[in-house]
């Protein structure tokens, strides 16, 4: 993720910020810019851009909310950013509690589109038409499902991801986290991952990748079901850390695939954000040479594979230790193994062969 400085005053701004804390001016991201910009009034609810004053541009409808910072076109149709108009569903808004778990889950959603936009992915709405293009129907168990059982389980079929809206409450998310035994459980994270059972749809199913990527990944026409009863009944291989990202990555090779995808995405955002902070790693104890590094590039417009990851295993010794002093878990607590470096390696192939947008 970028950084980016308020172009009134120079204040330091993050990618959710709404105001400028040191002149006030009213903030909104700019997607076609990939820019978080300062914003003047400019009548009849517009906004003038200061990254693009030539422009006049308004808020999505979201912000209304407080869901969305990001802005429209004043000249589109769709009242809707290009992150906004995915949804599908959204929560009921008339109990606060939604309001509060769905403003969550918009942050988590826009980041996980701004990486998309930031690969140069194809991304085609559903809403817009596309009939396997990518919807988000975010539901409660206590509200409609489009499934027998009231309970709502996030997944994804065909284009339309579903989250529950309980993954965005902390304490049900800690509780499910432990209750699976798993290390890492975010908001983003199931967007990463759900988005990627999109992706492997989009790229590899019909394509010519897709021998290449059994080859890795495993046959997928194996029965899903049956895969993932044998999962819950009997755990994991005990050979997974050597194979496999997570322990849920072995039950099939879809989820491989998907935790995979999950996984390169959050390498090359957290590249980014050491990027625009700068941070170099100068290690004051340990002899091997690989653990000092800079993160002197734009991970998300880097070809290279082997520079991509050079500087990612001494970053995250660093983070950890750091999440360590202050009492915390391992902020990346996984171990890559070669196995994976290799799948990791394919989906940068497939991410780099498919770049359509502006990066």
């Amino acid at each position: 993720m970028k950084i980016f400085e308020c172009q009134n005053c120079g204040q330091l701004l993050f990618f959710d910020n709404t105001v400028c804390e040191k002149c006030g001016h009213a903030l909104g991201y700019h997607a076609a810019r990939g820019i978080l910009t300062a914003l003047e009034a400019d009548g009849n609810g517009a906004w003038r851009p200061l990254a693009a004053p030539e422009e006049s541009m308004r808020s999505c409808a979201n912000a209304a909310y407080g869901a969305c910072n990001w802005l429209v076109p004043a000249s589109a149709e769709s009242p809707f950013c290009d992150a906004c108009i995915l949804n599908r569903t959204i929560p009921d808004l008339g109990l606060q509690e939604n309001v509060v778990l769905w403003q969550r889950l918009e942050l988590a959603k826009h980041r996980l589109v701004y990486g998309l936009q930031r690969f140069g992915l194809p991304i085609a709405a559903r809403a817009e038409g596309y009939r396997s293009g990518l919807a988000f129907d975010f539901l409660s168990d206590a509200g409609p499902s489009f499934q027998e059982s009231q309970t709502v389980m996030t997944g994804h079929a065909e284009g339309v991801i579903t989250i529950n809206i309980a993954e965005a409450d902390e304490i049900v998310r800690t509780r499910n986290r432990e209750n699976m035994a798993e290390p890492y459980r975010t908001v983003l994270g199931h967007f990463r991952h759900e988005v990627g059972h999109h992706y492997w749809e989009r790229l590899v199913r019909d394509g010519p990748a897709l021998d290449a990527c059994r080859r890795l990944f495993g046959d997928e026409t194996e029965d899903y079901t049956e895969a993932l009863e044998r999962h819950y009944g009997n755990g994991p291989p005990m050979d997974w850390p050597q194979r496999f990202v997570s322990a849920y990555a072995s039950s099939h090779p879809w989820e491989d695939w998907a935790e995979t995808w999950a996984h390169y995405m959050h390498i090359v955002d957290t590249l980014e954000t050491a990027h625009a902070f700068g941070l170099t790693l100068k290690p004051k104890a340990g002899r091997d040479p690989a653990l000092a590094a800079e993160a002197d590039f734009d991970p998300y417009r880097e070809p290279d594979f082997d520079r991509l990851m050079a500087p990612w295993l001494p970053l995250i010794y660093a983070a950890n230790s750091l999440n360590r002093s202050m009492g915390q878990p391992d902020l990346y607590p996984f171990v890559i193994p070669p196995a994976v470096i290799d799948k990791l390696r394919f989906i940068h192939g497939v991410v780099q062969d498919n770049v359509v947008g502006d990066r």
